[in-house]
């Protein structure tokens, strides 16, 4: 099952305990549906039980009968209501029977529960949301401008901070790119389940991306100590064939003999031996390196 299509069972399980609540998620599953006028009002999804949910709330709500409708292959469902004197009673069930431009209807909130129920049915109808494992992007897809610029002002209400871009050159996308303010949407709509199980796979692709840069890093590390010995290696063993060891100074031959004896050891590993600070280290073994250079 997808992440998406468990977020929406999951709304779909919300009992809700007034009844406002519930023509509230009916009024966001028919506002954003495929179509929402005069002439056709249809609900159309890939999840059956989205569908029957929209079917038994008009029934309960607008007194209107409708059937379903399933696609020749059977890949979505859909519920179609397309007499006027049928679509009119739902658009004057939430005030939209003056034809003026789509808008949501801040009318139809009794209560502070309702627009998270209409939030919850707007998601149940347009919305989509990735995988957390793979991406963070929640949307929702609105053909229409105005309707689509008033649910922005309603989420910015609920403090979320949503973005928008246009596809197709019509369809109004109002999405959300960050994982905190994904949660805190899923938890607004009624989906804490979700939303821990989201916050449970952020928290092992933390730790999985951690552990991986400290694998690189390490890996990083270990190949500039092996480069760094190899040069000093090279060059004690040319001034030692040339000139022999003696011809150092004491100090670099003393350091020279400490790198022949531990080549796999790390500047600092080396300094730790020698009794030397690391840059102190550093410095005689890139002597002994210029040294062999002038030879």
């Amino acid at each position: 099952m997808s992440f998406c299509k468990q977020v929406k069972n999951e709304l779909l399980q919300i009992k809700y305990e007034k009844s406002c609540c519930e023509k509230a998620m009916l009024y966001g599953m028919c506002i954003f549906a495929k179509s929402f006028s005069s002439f056709e009002i249809s609900i159309q999804s890939e999840n059956e039980n989205i569908v029957n949910l929209c079917r038994k709330l008009l029934k309960k709500h607008c007194n209107v009968k409708c059937n379903i409708n399933t696609s020749p292959k059977g890949k979505s469902f859909s519920v179609t209501i397309s007499s006027k004197n049928e679509c009119n009673k739902v658009l004057s069930t939430f005030g939209h029977n003056d034809g003026g431009s789509l808008r949501i209807n801040h009318a139809n909130f009794d209560c502070e529960d309702c627009i998270k129920a209409f939030l919850a049915g707007a998601f149940l109808s347009c919305g989509t949301l990735s995988s957390p494992e793979k991406d963070y992007h929640m949307e929702f897809t609105v053909p229409f401008n105005n309707l689509a610029k008033s649910l922005v002002t309603l989420l910015e209400e609920l403090e979320l901070t949503p973005k928008t871009s246009v596809r197709k050159g019509y369809i109004n996308v109002i999405y959300f790119k960050d994982s905190e303010t994904i949660e805190d949407c899923l938890y607004i709509m009624g989906a804490p389940s979700s939303m821990f199980d989201m916050m449970r796979i952020e928290i092992v692709k933390d730790i999985r991306n951690r552990a991986n840069r400290t694998a690189n890093c390490e890996a990083a590390n270990i190949e500039k100590t092996v480069k760094a010995s190899l040069s000093h290696m090279l060059a004690i063993e040319k001034i030692e064939e040339k000139k022999g060891l003696d011809f150092l100074k004491s100090d670099l031959k003393t350091i020279a003999k400490l790198r022949q004896d531990n080549p796999e050891a790390s500047l600092a590993e080396l300094a730790k031996m020698s009794g030397l600070s690391r840059s102190g280290v550093n410095h005689r073994l890139a002597k002994i390196v210029e040294i062999a250079n002038n030879l």
